[in-house]
């Protein structure tokens, strides 16, 4: 039986839920990138059904013509929501760290990086932009780590891709628990447990720690499915539910 196409799209966002002020930690492995997920939620941030919103993008992995070529095949233009203030994209493959002492280089950067975006968020919190949410995406936070040679010691969201797989024990997963702790979303995207498949790319499992009913009552959910990602979208389905 083939899944409803609109329930198929949604899958992602109900497991995820809603709300501002959250911090969701997207996982993935070298072998299911999770990056699908951000273009996704960057989607939904510009989307018309959603509430007016600006996102901060901070991008350590890959230059802004990536994002915008994916984003235009899923009917999103990043260059129009850059032109409206709605995106803050802060190119950190473009910092320049002086030379001199580690630490010192470390600082700087963290300090760039905060005063880049503090000045967003002020200006996302001016008169004109004062109703809308504001999101903060991390691509990628191990990427972070490496320039600050490991030293990273809010009416916002914050949305983090990292990859999991990339610590060799325990003591290296040091920041990446911290995260998962903080986090009140974990997303992770895995490979099949059967092995690679042409029909279905990987699995994500969607760990809601901060869902609230209309009771106000805290709603501890985990969510799974299989994902299939397109040219021009992603398609979300239950296990067993493809034909």
């Amino acid at each position: 039986m083939k899944v409803d196409d609109n329930k198929k799209k949604n899958l992602l966002e109900e497991a995820i839920g809603g709300g501002g002020g959250r911090v969701i930690l997207v996982e993935d492995r070298v072998e299911t990138s999770g990056s699908f997920v951000l273009h996704h939620l960057l989607k939904s941030s510009f989307s018309s059904d959603s509430p007016p919103s600006v996102v901060i993008f901070v991008a350590l992995s890959r230059p802004f013509s990536h994002y915008h070529r994916i984003s235009k095949k899923l009917g999103c233009n990043l260059l129009i929501q850059k032109e409206n203030n709605r995106l803050f994209f802060l190119d950190m493959l473009k910092l320049q760290c002086p030379a001199g002492d580690a630490r010192n280089n470390d600082n700087n950067v963290l300090v760039e990086l905060f005063g880049k975006i503090q000045n967003a968020v002020e200006i996302s919190s001016s008169l004109e932009y004062n109703k809308s949410d504001i999101t903060i995406m991390i691509d990628d936070l191990s990427l972070l780590e490496i320039a600050t040679h490991g030293s990273v010691d809010q009416g916002c969201s914050l949305v983090i891709l990292n990859h999991e797989d990339i610590y060799s024990d325990v003591l290296d997963r040091r920041l990446l628990s911290q995260v998962e702790y903080l986090a009140d979303v974990v997303i992770k995207a895995e490979p099949l447990a059967t092995g690679l498949s042409a029909d279905v790319h990987g699995q994500l499992t969607v760990w809601n720690k901060g869902n609230f009913g209309e009771n106000r009552h805290s709603r501890n959910t985990v969510s799974n499915f299989h994902f299939k990602v397109k040219e021009n979208g992603v398609d979300y389905f239950y296990p067993g539910s493809l034909t």
